[in-house]
């Protein structure tokens, strides 16, 4: 589909103006549709004027349409119509028009009865309303992107919309309230000064507060990458395409994908695990399937699937409920044999326990041959599982041996885990439902050296790079990019995972669809899955971050997120948004999109291929220098 600039257009205070009626004549419309020159911003003089213009055609208005509101207020509406058809294009919904915040404890209704303006302390929720034709709650799921040069922010609430202020001062007091109708709709709280640091502590209020934020460990962070790796970095080239090398069909159903840093990867589906061989431009279908078929003929469908020594074994993990993560065990498949050899249970001083998630000991601990650990997560858990048993028994599927609970904590009610993923030297990362992120050195699972508060959304993903420098949270709405180096008290650089980071830092940036994207990516259009590619050797960076949205595949080049003068956050309120991306479109929603490792990126290509699964299909595509 291109970038996300090819469907953003610039837009101009034109003097047309449709009614709603005329919107639906547009849409068929075939003609281009031009934006009139750049004027200057009317007057609020002129609009007091045309309003009551308006009055003697319509009749003496109520006391709350009054011209003083709308010009306190006013805006022009824009609708967008045409999706991403070559007809697509703004028109304009409402010429002169206002907008308005309100509390409603009717959420998700058009009915405006329960709406109400006034104080923070009522119940409900800020709603924000536009000329009769906008009605939504403020919300990270509004896509709310912001146009500092224009006067302008564009948004989703079915269908996408801009408004245009005719004075900076409009502007930035919309964008003000904006945020903080948000602030009290997530926390339940006031947007004060004092509940800020109730919710965020003194040492993230640059979270918060971007521009007060100390930005300089991103600069350093950027300097260190391309000091110690400059080879390993790939400059920012605007003409990379997206070049789709082949597809295969998946046999249906797939559940996971799971890539090998060795000969083959491998897809899960209802009836069994498909084995793929790699090559440097993809993965290719061997036609070989291991079936769920363990001694007692014991058939499931895993949701999780785990490589483990040098690549030769997988567990698979089932949940005990359809639509719930927890499982009370694993099945352990040999790869080689396509056999299940072993059906391990958790449990912890003699009870049967639960896990959520399962991951390996390090980045790259898959591929030591005598990896017999793995870390495991519950809502309230964190620990490592050992394979080996002390006993010194031949453990037989028939037995439903019990993994050894190697280390680990159990959690006082509150934590609300959801995920994880490990650096190169084994640190872990843990995201929570309340939006934070832990990390974890790797010598003590008891206390998190750093906790990064959450932003009021549940992190549904995780992951780091190997060096532990960067942490990369999925949420439904936006992946947030955390940089982890402080400077401590004796001038050393360390990470957050070896020490506390103290009161220097750094906001965290985000990583968002443009409102018309995420209005196109479907009912479905939430992210999952966001990864940085994968390498496994110390001294290498990666290049490029991947999520998945719906039917899109979503790729940034990490280089240009990381620089600050990127033009993305030029203009911007609040936390710097990159919206600089490629989008790979499929025919039916994504199951996950993963780059293969680094080793099969070819010289002529600035990264190794992307793999792609949808329920039906898998497809490799490559990241081209050419046009």
């Amino acid at each position: 589909m291109g970038t996300s600039q090819s469907r953003e257009d610039h837009i101009s205070d034109s003097d047309d103006y449709s009614e709603e009626g005329d919107e639906r004549q547009r849409q068929s419309d075939d003609e281009d549709y031009q934006d009139a020159p750049e004027t200057q911003p009317t007057p609020i003089g002129d609009i007091d004027a045309k309003l009551k213009a308006l009055k003697l055609k319509y009749g003496t208005p109520t006391p709350s349409s009054s011209s003083s509101a709308v010009s306190h207020n006013g805006v022009k509406l824009y609708l967008h119509i045409g999706g991403n058809t070559p007809n697509a294009k703004w028109i304009v919904s409402s010429k002169l028009t206002s907008f308005s915040f309100v509390k409603s404890t009717n959420i998700d209704g058009d009915s405006d009865e329960d709406d109400y303006e006034g104080s923070a302390d009522g119940k409900g929720q800020w709603i924000l309303k536009v000329a009769g034709k906008v009605r939504a709650r403020v919300s990270a799921d509004m896509q709310l992107k912001m146009f500092g040069d224009q006067r302008r922010v564009d948004f989703v609430s079915k269908g996408v919309w801009a408004l245009k202020f005719y004075t900076d001062e409009q502007y930035r007091r919309f964008v003000t309230e904006f945020q903080d109708c948000l602030f009290e709709n997530v926390y339940g709280l006031k947007a004060t000064e004092e509940n800020k640091v109730k919710i965020y502590g003194k040492e993230f209020l640059g979270w918060v507060k971007p521009e007060a934020a100390d930005d300089s460990a991103w600069e350093y962070a950027d300097d260190y990458d391309m000091a110690r790796s400059p080879n390993s970095v790939t400059p920012v080239r605007s003409n990379q395409q997206l070049m789709e090398e082949f597809e295969e069909a998946a046999n249906g159903g797939v559940q996971s994908l799971t890539l090998g840093a060795l000969d083959n990867s491998f897809l899960v589906n209802d009836s069994g695990v498909q084995v793929y061989k790699n090559f440097s431009h993809g993965i290719h279908g061997k036609g070989v399937v291991a079936k769920f078929d363990s001694g007692g003929g014991l058939k499931m469908t895993p949701k999780k699937a785990l490589l483990m020594r040098g690549e030769t074994n997988m567990m698979l993990m089932s949940p005990l409920k359809e639509g719930k993560p927890q499982a009370n065990g694993l099945q352990q498949l040999d790869i080689e044999t396509g056999k299940i050899v072993t059906e391990w249970k958790f449990e912890k001083d003699g009870t049967e326990i639960t896990m959520r998630d399962i991951t390996n000991d390090t980045k790259g601990s898959q591929l030591d041959p005598s990896e017999s650990t793995f870390l495991g997560l519950d809502n309230n858990r964190l620990c490592q599982w050992d394979m080996r048993e002390r006993r010194g028994m031949v453990q037989n599927i028939a037995n439903s041996p019990v993994l050894e609970w190697s280390q680990g904590h159990q959690f006082s009610r509150g934590t609300n885990f959801q995920c994880f993923a490990t650096t190169g030297d084994g640190s872990i990362v843990v995201g929570s439902l309340d939006g934070k992120i832990r990390l974890y050195s790797k010598t003590s699972m008891r206390q998190a050296k750093t906790a990064f508060p959450g932003l009021g959304s549940p992190i549904t993903h995780v992951d780091v790079t190997y060096d532990g420098k960067w942490v990369l949270g999925t949420t439904d709405a936006y992946l947030v990019l955390i940089c982890t180096l402080f400077t401590d008290k004796d001038g050393k650089t360390k990470t957050g995972f070896s020490g506390r980071m103290g009161n220097k830092i750094p906001a965290p940036r985000l990583l968002k669809l443009i409102p018309l994207d995420s209005h196109l990516a479907g009912a479905d259009n939430k992210f999952h899955g966001g990864h940085f590619s994968w390498v496994t050797e110390s001294g290498k960076q990666e290049r490029h971050l991947v999520a998945t949205v719906g039917k899109f595949s979503v790729i940034w080049d990490f280089q240009q997120v990381k620089n600050s003068a990127h033009e993305c956050y030029r203009n911007q309120q609040g936390l710097k948004s990159c919206y600089c991306y490629k989008i790979l479109l499929k025919d039916e929603s994504i199951v996950e999109s993963r780059f293969m490792h680094d080793k099969y990126a070819v010289s002529n290509s600035p990264e190794a291929p992307l793999v792609v699964a949808t329920p039906m299909k898998v497809s490799s595509i490559s990241l081209s220098g050419k046009r």
